[in-house]
């Protein structure tokens, strides 16, 4: 026997909750292939006019009309249109009237007015009560088989919209209502059914996962249906054997009535008829999008006019031993509507403190380094698979939006309209924990392929920066993840600080940093040429926060975090290294009997204050350089203050000059032969040596400032350069030089004759 059964791209339905086209007709009966336990298929036959509650009954058919050459192969053409919710039911009887209490018509005016920030949500409310009836169903069948009229796999929900009619119809083949239940539950609003259902599992001491999945719990969502509908109609049958069927009707403005009906299936049915400003909801295309919004992932296939719309499994309700990384990956594409795979995944579920069930992705890029719209939230707050919140912001801290996924969980107080959570404790809460289990996940990742998360940082460091610079509940776990070039590693290497501090020199107690445009510029900087000397390494920063990343981690564990500009760097304690630079130190002992003397230097340091006058707050020798002739000693904090007032004056339409830059501290080199040739020559009287001095004070000063990176306009001082570069070739004698004759043209060489003149040649000389 063939199986009608067909699965969908991305996720084929469960054989227990089968899809209209698995069913089959044989013999007059209805057949459906049902997945039992031991993975074989089993017919299970019942009368087929019941198991749509909707259209007339089948028509008998004698035996030999329903013989044909694959009698089990179900018509797709009639088994779509059993799918569609049509009014056929008839009502007997007079109507008994009943009207809502002057409280409740207040409240259903508020409800239909106020409640709810989207009118959209109806749908959700509606979908939703139909899967609670759903469940009930299947629990009360493992409980009491013996009184429930409901096949397993006619659970399903079904709807119809109509744009000519505008109207909306939902459909389900759960428990259904007696006449009493519809006055207690339609008629009192915020009197939940599914609520009392759950409260009577408790008080019976009754086992099962019913109450994992029963969403409803405030009563008021089925009357979200009168903020779209004029009207409302409600045919309702009892799971009871022998249940009469009845129809409640109202257009929500104070009364409602109950009358008798036939031919009502058991479950609900419920028919809206839209105002005319609300007749979007009547097209299929609008109904098929919200579906999708809110409800995608309910575990009973949904038809739309007879189309299966939920075709996604809830994959992080699931075990995650169970789910293949085929699934994960297509459910990836689904979640972030790309085609990429994700580089890495987390399946997260949790009973304490919370219960969680969770899945995260991270993509292979982002939209957000090209300079496009700063990126939202990409996480989902679902509760028991019905989305409560969409890019909910307050699951994960805000530098976490790079992250994509899916969060459940049913200990979330939910507000009335189940759009809000109402325990902002309760939210902290989830977010710390997720946040936690997110860090960890992270550095799990890193420690199992460096490599790969090397490539990860490279990608969306910016983000792990900015959570260090921002979340400060977090921030010793996110430095943990940072990655950083390294002077003793290679270009594109990248280390931790753990690394770094595994490396570290005896007697070393900080972690020393560099802020240079590029590599290159670091290796040339001043302020690094005592830890080359030494050996000491030096982490490498070239992105533009990264200076404010390292003033706000300050410390890592013990060892605190310090830039080697700062004036009061200290490496006497620090025994050199295998790496040490032996030139640097034979240069440094080859200068040291070179060197100015105290008077020299302190004749030095009083010539370059006064040549300098407002421009310096104090010249002093440096103990630190061996190839520079100068350098600026300014504190971290200055440098990357004056970068960033420099930027402000920018955004501010203001020229970066305005920003200015105080008087600064400058070491020079007694050992430098630069600075010992500035010395001797302002020692000069005459004009011209004054003027050279004075140009040469100016630009070690500003070399200085350049190898800082405080120098705003680099062009100010190209007429200096160009002047000390006249003075530097003014031993160059210009004089007069004869012109050399030129050479004779060579003689052009004779064409070379053919073959055929050769022998004309040859033939006149004869």
């Amino acid at each position: 026997m063939r199986s009608a059964l067909r699965a969908t791209p991305r996720n084929a339905l469960r054989v227990s909750r089968l899809a209209t086209s698995s069913c089959q007709t044989y013999n007059g009966s209805l057949t459906l292939m049902r997945n039992v336990s031991n993975s074989q298929y089993t017919a299970l036959r019942f009368p087929a006019y019941r198991y749509y509650s909707t259209g007339p009954k089948a028509e008998e058919k004698k035996e030999d009309d329903m013989v044909d050459d694959d009698p089990v192969e179900a018509k797709e053409g009639e088994a779509e249109a059993k799918n569609v919710v049509e009014e056929t039911e008839t009502v007997k009887g007079d109507a008994e009237k009943f009207g809502f209490q002057t409280e409740t018509r207040q409240i259903l005016d508020i409800v239909a007015r106020s409640l709810y920030t989207d009118k959209e949500v109806f749908i959700r409310e509606l979908i939703s009560n139909a899967s609670d009836a759903l469940e009930k169903v299947r629990h009360l069948q493992l409980v009491t088989d013996s009184e429930i009229d409901a096949p397993e796999d006619e659970r399903k929900i079904m709807l119809s919209v109509d744009e000519k009619k505008r109207t909306f119809a939902i459909q389900d083949t759960g428990v259904g209502m007696t006449k009493e239940e519809l006055v207690a539950h339609l008629g009192t609003i915020a009197r939940s059914g599914s609520k009392a259902f759950l409260q009577k599992m408790q008080d019976g001491q009754v086992t099962g996962d019913a109450a994992e999945a029963i969403i409803g719990q405030f009563g008021v969502g089925f009357y979200s249906s009168f903020m779209v509908a004029d009207t409302v109609k409600v045919y309702t049958r009892s799971h009871l054997k022998g249940s009469k069927g009845y129809l409640w009707q109202s257009d929500g403005s104070g009364d409602f009535s109950i009358t008798e009906a036939d031919g009502v299936a058991q479950g609900t049915k419920i028919i809206m008829y839209l105002k005319e400003t609300e007749s979007s909801f009547s097209s299929q295309s609008v109904v098929e999008r919200i579906i999708k919004k809110y409800s995608n992932f309910i575990g009973f296939p949904i038809f739309l006019n007879s189309t299966v719309v939920n075709t996604v499994e809830a994959l992080w309700r699931k075990n995650p031993s169970s789910v293949t990384q085929e699934e994960h990956e297509e459910f990836f594409k689904y979640m972030s509507n790309g085609y990429e795979k994700p580089q890495y995944r987390l399946h997260y579920k949790v009973d304490a403190p919370l219960m969680i069930s969770s899945v995260f992705y991270i993509g292979q890029s982002h939209t957000e380094k090209f300079g496009v719209a700063r990126l939202e939230p990409n996480v989902h707050l679902y509760c028991k698979k019905v989305l409560i919140q969409s890019k909910s912001k307050a699951l994960l801290p805000e530098w976490m939006r790079f992250i994509c996924g899916v969060v459940d969980s049913e200990d979330l107080p939910l507000n009335i309209s189940r759009e809000n959570t109402q325990d902002s404790a309760a939210v902290r809460k989830l977010n710390s924990v997720l946040s936690k289990r997110v860090l960890k996940w992270l550095q799990d990742e890193a420690k199992k392929d460096p490599a790969q998360y090397d490539k990860f940082f490279l990608e969306f460091g910016t983000f792990l920066k900015e959570g260090a610079c921002m979340d400060m509940i977090n921030k010793p776990e996110i430095a943990k993840l940072l990655r950083f070039e390294s002077s003793k590693r290679e270009r594109g290497e990248l280390i931790s600080l753990d690394d770094y501090i595994e490396r570290m020199a005896e007697g070393q107690e900080k972690i020393f940093f560099l802020h240079t445009p590029s590599r290159e510029t670091a290796l040339q900087s001043p302020y690094y040429e005592q830890f080359r000397k030494k050996g000491i390494e030096v982490l490498f920063l070239h992105g533009n926060i990264d200076e404010y990343v390292m003033g706000h981690v300050d410390q890592y564990k013990t060892f605190k975090l310090y830039g080697i500009e700062n004036p009061d760097i200290e490496l006497d304690k620090i025994k050199a290294t295998e790496d040490a630079d032996e030139d640097d130190a034979d240069k440094v002992e080859d200068a040291i009997v070179r060197e100015l003397t105290d008077k020299q230097c302190q004749r030095m340091s009083d010539y370059l204050m006064k040549t300098l006058t407002g421009k310096l707050y104090e010249a002093k020798v440096s103990k630190r350089l061996t190839d520079s002739p100068a350098v600026i000693v300014t504190g971290h904090e200055q440098a990357s203050m004056h970068r960033m007032m420099k930027q402000m004056a920018l955004m501010q339409g203001k020229n970066s000059a305005e920003a200015g830059i105080p008087p600064q501290v400058m070491e020079f080199n007694a050992k430098h032969k630069i600075i010992k040739k500035l010395y001797w020559l302002s020692r000069l009287d005459n004009a011209d040596a004054i003027a050279k001095s004075r140009q040469m004070a100016e630009q070690v000063f500003d070399n200085a400032l350049i190898a800082a990176g405080l120098l705003d306009d680099p062009r100010l001082m190209l007429g200096r350069l160009n002047k000390l570069l006249e003075s530097a070739l003014d031993d160059v004698v210009e004089g007069e030089e004869e012109e050399p004759e030129p050479e004779p043209e060579p003689e052009p060489e004779p064409e070379k004759k053919t073959e055929t003149e050769s022998a004309d040649d040859a033939s006149k000389t004869k």
